[in-house]
């Protein structure tokens, strides 16, 4: 059933609009509001599918309820009702976001295949967000603990905006995770997400890395080539062990914060980017502040949000989740039946010191599976999985 308001003063075209739609399809349930004050009091309360609104209107026009619309509910499709001398007022609607505009009095057809064509892309804005907020299986963050929920319901919060987000926490936490739900809840998950291990790239090549070279500019560069900014344009850039970039790249990632301009190593010509940058490190990088290897000044551009993700070793009630989570995606890997945990054996497992946080465990719940019995018991725990 799709939920149509008409906002309309004058009565006669209201009860027409309301009389065609009504017989066209039963699927349509219309509503009807005299003006546009009464029509944004409805607005607020229930939910439509489409607004059919009428520009000139006594006490709120057309074009005041369009903007409170799209500030509110920026998903409802607007179809403003233009007289004749409002038809420039209605085109310029469409410029402030109105789905399309019909005159008076209403032509038939014009009128059903704009509605028609309105729920369609109603339809398709609804599937989209829905798709957006579902994070891909393979990032999928599992747990329910109090520390995990607090992270969750900041990724909700913040994913949306373009603040920059520094994620910390110990080797093998999952800090890939919550940057991967970041991007993938956000306004840029259709674009790409560039993934850059800091730790991983010798020093005198990350700024190649991150910024391109032009051919050339030192000994093995045969042709000119894009960095990573440069590929993640109009995306999210991952920044990985941000805390292991040279003093020189931290001086070149500042500037691309400052200005949303890179420059490939050997050219001074300015390449235009636009990017979110999410980083993470398992640094103190305000210890590193203090003994010079890391710049103040790009830190607090990094860290306008702070999310700290905790060891495992301060969520073990989060432990039997991932047991089973890891059980079941390894067995899935190998071609295998899904192996059951005694209760025994994950009170043993909520026991251990885990050093190597999630990673660690991951591993261990394949030996297990690999080398345990057909169910795996307290005694395979001990005799696998031992330090």
């Amino acid at each position: 059933m799709y939920r149509i308001l008409i906002i309309e003063d004058e009565a006669a075209i209201r009860r027409v609009l309301m009389k065609i739609l009504s017989e066209e399809n039963q699927g349509y349930e219309v509503f009807e509001a005299e003006d546009g004050l009464a029509g944004m009091e409805i607005i607020k309360k229930e939910d439509f599918d489409l607004v059919l609104c009428d520009i000139k209107m006594p006490k709120m026009d057309g074009v005041e309820v369009l903007e409170a619309v799209k500030k509110i509910k920026p998903e409802i499709p607007m179809v403003m009702i233009s007289g004749h001398g409002d038809l420039e007022t209605a085109v310029n609607t469409m410029k402030m976001g109105a789905f399309d505009y019909i005159s008076k009095p209403p032509d038939l057809n014009r009128l059903l295949n704009t509605v028609r064509i309105a729920l369609d892309r109603k339809e398709l804005v609804v599937e989209n967000t829905r798709l957006k907020k579902k994070v891909s299986k393979n990032y999928e963050m599992v747990g329910e603990s109090q520390e995990i929920g607090l992270i969750k319901d900041m990724i909700e919060k913040v994913a949306p905006t373009e603040a920059r987000v520094l994620i910390t926490g110990p080797n093998g936490t999952g800090k890939e995770l919550v940057a991967h739900w970041l991007h993938q809840k956000s306004e840029r998950s259709n674009g790409p997400m560039i993934e850059v291990n800091c730790a991983a790239i010798p020093s005198e090549l990350i700024e190649s890395e991150l910024f391109g070279h032009v051919k050339g500019a030192f000994t093995s560069a045969i042709k000119d080539r894009a960095g990573k900014f440069e590929a993640a344009n109009g995306g999210t850039i991952f920044l990985d062990e941000v805390g292991d970039m040279s003093l020189s790249a931290q001086a070149k990632v500042l500037r691309a914060l400052q200005e949303n301009k890179v420059q490939r190593v050997g050219s001074d010509r300015d390449i235009k980017v636009d990017v979110r940058v999410i980083t993470a490190t398992n640094k103190d990088l305000k210890k590193e502040i203090e003994e010079g290897r890391f710049r103040e000044d790009l830190y607090h551009r990094l860290a306008v949000i702070l999310i700290k993700v905790p060891s495992l070793n301060d969520r073990r009630d989060d432990i039997p989740l991932l047991v089973d989570y890891f059980s079941e995606k390894i067995s899935t890997e190998h071609g295998t039946t899904k192996k059951k945990f005694t209760t025994k054996a994950i009170k043993l497992l909520q026991e251990y010191d885990w050093t190597g946080n999630i990673r660690e465990l991951r591993n261990v719940v394949e030996r297990l599976i690999i080398l345990g019995g057909k169910e795996i018991s307290e005694e395979d725990v001990k005799l696998f999985a031992s330090k």
